[in-house]
């Protein structure tokens, strides 16, 4: 055979392994609204950058008449590109073939581009798009899913790894998108469940539909376990180049440093008046936020869940940094077993990979009752603190507010090894609300006073003089605890000049294999 024929039979070859499972397979993605696995790629990548791995690979399992069928790259493509001109290793899987389900080749291809993202230090973008194992394997599927969750855990905490679902996600499949750190899913036309509709009506009897059982709005705002939802596929790609600018290529880097336009003492004379006169009134601390970054831009991490506590990613004359922000509009700010959860997972992502840490508190406290108690909220507001003590990247901390009882101690207090701790002038930082604290204190003589209006005038005059000597960033000031207090409108200025001074920090824990999170 000459030369111009086989590269002939090499062109021909490719075009079937880009057509995936054919045109009418193709048609029926598009009709549901959905991208190829090429497409898709193709859209996340800079253009022209993509390499390809293992296009030419086929199954090879003889069970069932699959040996009657094989085509080739079989389901899931695989290899490397660039984003904004950074490296990154992709797989994304291709529902037009087998539906997307996963084989032993399917898993091998996996786990040679995610070892090759290892190897040279870069992040892994998985997209999913799934029905899950491929039954006619059988072991071979799923030892295929079990050697991808072993290098989902090695590759924890070394290189970034984001998963975007534009699709079905089931059963074993679910849980390597659980095990990375950013999880995306599309409305409509994803969803994620260990075991379908119908194993649960046989099982407990429950009429569920896949929307409802595992759909993107459920995972977003009830479960937890996906961190960003969109409305598009376009949107979601998009949505993974913007998280990517934030992130270090892998832990032994830095983050990217951006161009920075907005000048480092732009002052914001509104922050002045944001917070209320009554301290029982709330504002939103996304509006301090904004205030601050650069540029107003604020990326948010798990922004349907756990509402009553903010995550997510700004910059700083440049620098990302991650933040952890008490919100005083939803259930006060309070700390409870999902907020705990959620802020401890996302501080110590930013310790993995040298991401600064900033934390705005306004925190009344742990949220009470039953429910919380039997729920375990001493084991997950257990999880913060402890995320907060391990880390040891650079940690500024602004009382904006409230910072009362152990809530006080676990929000990146100078405690917990913080570096920079600020208060602004209305803060305050107590045991406990002064209405409460004087309940206790002064029980026994407000028992003693029979007139009820008597009693009620000492009992705030006792309220006033507990504000007045604890209620207010002053004592703890004294003792050192906050570094200094701060005009609000200076904020931005203050936190850039701290993070400039701790940009060469160096800090260690005590050697080991591993901490014993509380999990």
């Amino acid at each position: 055979m000459e030369m111009s024929e086989r590269i002939r039979l090499l062109m021909k070859r490719r075009e079937e392994a880009r057509l995936g499972g054919g045109e009418q397979r193709i048609e029926k993605q598009h009709a549901r609204g959905k991208y190829t696995a090429r497409e898709r790629v193709e859209m996340l990548l800079d253009e022209g950058s993509f390499e390809e791995f293992d296009m030419f690979v086929t199954h090879r399992c003889t069970d069932f008449g699959m040996e009657k069928s094989h085509i080739l790259s079989d389901g899931v493509v695989c290899g490397y590109g660039t984003i904004d001109g950074r490296l990154v290793c992709v797989y994304a899987m291709d529902f037009t073939v087998f539906g997307g389900s996963l084989s032993e080749t399917f898993a091998n291809k996996i786990c040679k581009v995610m070892d090759k993202a290892m190897k040279v230090g870069c992040p892994v973008i998985g997209l999913n798009d799934s029905g899950g194992a491929r039954i006619q394997e059988g072991v071979m599927s799923l030892g295929g899913y079990a050697e991808i969750f072993q290098r989902n855990i090695l590759a924890s905490g070394t290189v970034p790894q984001i998963s975007a679902i534009f699709g079905p996600c089931a059963g074993g499949a679910v849980y390597s998108p659980a095990l990375t750190d950013f999880t995306i899913m599309s409305k409509g036309t994803s969803y994620m469940f260990v075991t379908g509709p119908k194993v649960v009506k046989t099982v407990t009897g429950e009429e569920v539909d896949e929307e409802q059982l595992g759909g993107a709005n459920v995972h977003a705002s009830r479960s937890g376990v996906t961190h960003m939802i969109v409305d598009s596929e376009e949107e979601g790609l998009q949505l993974i180049r913007k998280l990517l600018s934030f992130l270090p290529q892998n832990n032994l880097e830095d983050p990217p440093l951006a161009g920075c336009a907005d000048p480092i003492e732009r002052v914001d004379d509104g922050l002045n008046t944001l917070i209320p006169d009554n301290p029982n009134k709330p504002y939103d601390v996304k509006d301090v936020i904004h205030s601050i970054a650069d540029e107003n831009e604020f990326v948010e991490v798990h922004r349907n869940w756990a509402m009553n506590i903010v995550t997510g990613f700004a910059r700083f004359n440049g620098m990302p940094v991650g933040i952890v922000a008490n919100q005083p509009c939803y259930l006060a700010g309070v700390l409870d077993i999902n907020a705990s959860r959620k802020a401890a997972r996302f501080v110590r992502f930013c310790d993995a990979f040298n991401i600064p840490l900033l934390t705005l508190v306004d925190v009344p406290g742990f949220l009470p009752g039953t429910a919380q108690e039997y729920g375990g909220i001493i084991t997950h507001g257990a999880k913060l603190l402890f995320a907060y003590g391990e880390a040891t990247v650079p940690k500024v901390t602004v009382i904006l507010r409230k910072a009362y009882g152990g809530a006080y101690d676990v929000m990146s207090s100078k405690h917990l090894r913080g570096d920079i701790n600020y208060a602004w002038p209305a803060a305050e930082i107590a045991v406990m609300g002064p209405k409460g604290a004087v309940e206790i204190l002064f029980a026994r003589e407000a028992r003693g006073i029979e007139d009820a209006e008597k009693r009620a005038s000492f009992l705030a005059e006792k309220e006033q003089e507990y504000k007045d000597t604890f209620a207010n960033p002053y004592v703890a000031a004294k003792h050192g605890y906050i570094d200094d207090i701060i005009e609000p409108r200076n904020t931005r200025f203050r936190v850039i000049r701290a993070l400039r001074m701790l940009a060469t920090k160096k800090e260690n824990n005590p050697p080991k294999k591993h901490g014993n999170i509380p999990l």
